[in-house]
């Protein structure tokens, strides 16, 4: 609101004073404004790598309830409720919640601060003694982990990408927002199958100790951050949307081996107007079939390669026909990556 009114005061004052003032000051007003030019590579180094994903969000989430002799207590709140607040101090963490709470009870009750959909609420937090332990009658959850797999890494800013879509709360729907985030070397332990109604998985170790790099963004494109790690690949190019022929393709992902292979697709739709459903695929390798059933969860993020160019990565999965999903432009993740440098 700030920079349109100064823009239309001024305005007001160049039509007084003439045209050459005009120009003058049209080029301050130029000057003045914010310019963000994202420049991301166009050559990138592909993924293909399992990674574990730990997330600390604003706060802890609300995951059920558990009654306190005999009875629920503070039913006000709800699945998917985020307390981001104990006496005005922030949470980041379960932990960080049960010391706030035993150094501000007050007759067995806190003030807290939440978050549903979108809106802050206050309220006391009621309290239970049981002997010497204080009971909330709620199950709560902070740290995120699991599994994705890495599509990218731009050799110039050392910005990465997965997934090629967000983390969100499970009860809400809510983008997470990243107070704190890392990713970790990962190894395939196996898979689950997928089967057409029941999608499978990447069974993986995450070996905590070996960080892989920092996570600070959560998009709706994916998930970034900066990493040091020399993956010693050669660098491929990266195509747009226009460039992506019905067809053959393949993607680079993480067999039963911890290994990255080729596992050949067919490109059945090209959309250059979803921001995230570029392309339509089917699996048709069939020793990815075998080992899969086809598109799992832990898959996303995996790169999608043609003409040996990046043109995207794997996102979404067909519940019905789990050997066909979606994918993401790869330069659609490349420009919200590089709004970390932006920022």
């Amino acid at each position: 609101m700030v920079g349109i009114g100064l823009i239309l005061l001024l305005n007001v004052f160049i039509i007084k004073i003439g045209d050459y003032m005009k120009k003058i000051l049209y080029m301050i007003i130029l000057f003045l404004l914010p310019c963000y030019v994202l420049a991301y590579s166009n050559y990138i180094i592909p993924g293909g790598d399992t990674v574990g994903i730990e997330i600390k969000g604003e706060g802890v989430v609300v995951v059920g309830f558990y009654k306190v002799d005999g009875k629920y207590i503070n039913n006000y709140l709800q699945l998917g409720d985020r307390i981001v607040k104990v006496e005005n101090n922030n949470i980041v963490d379960t932990k960080s919640m049960i010391e706030i709470i035993e150094k501000n009870i007050n007759n067995n009750s806190v003030n807290i601060t939440y978050i549903r959909d979108n809106k802050e609420y206050v309220d006391k937090l009621e309290l239970y003694k049981d002997n010497d332990e204080y009971k909330t009658g709620l199950y709560i959850k902070g740290d995120l982990l699991g599994i994705g797999t890495l599509t990218y890494i731009d050799p110039e800013s050392n910005i990465y990408g997965i997934l090629g879509h967000s983390l969100n709360y499970s009860y809400s729907n809510d983008i997470i927002d990243i107070y704190k985030g890392n990713t970790y070397e990962a190894y395939i332990k196996g898979f689950t199958k997928s089967t057409n109604g029941l999608p499978g998985s990447k069974n993986a170790d995450i070996k905590k100790k070996n960080i892989f790099g920092s996570l600070t963004y959560n998009s709706s494109y994916g998930i970034f951050g900066n990493t040091n790690k020399n993956l010693n690949r050669e660098r491929m190019e990266v195509a747009a949307v226009e460039d992506v022929k019905l067809g053959d393709a393949f993607i680079l992902t993480s067999n039963k081996n911890n290994e990255i292979e080729k596992y050949k697709i067919k490109i059945l739709d090209v959309d250059s107007r979803h921001k995230d459903k570029n392309f339509y695929f089917e699996i048709v390798d069939y020793d990815l079939l075998e080992m899969s059933g086809g598109i799992v969860q832990g898959m996303s993020g995996s790169p999608i390669i043609q003409n040996n160019k990046i043109i995207g990565a794997v996102t979404r999965v067909l519940v019905d026909d789990v050997r066909k999903g979606y994918g993401i432009s790869i330069i659609t993740m490349l420009e919200e990556g590089d709004k970390i440098k932006a920022e």
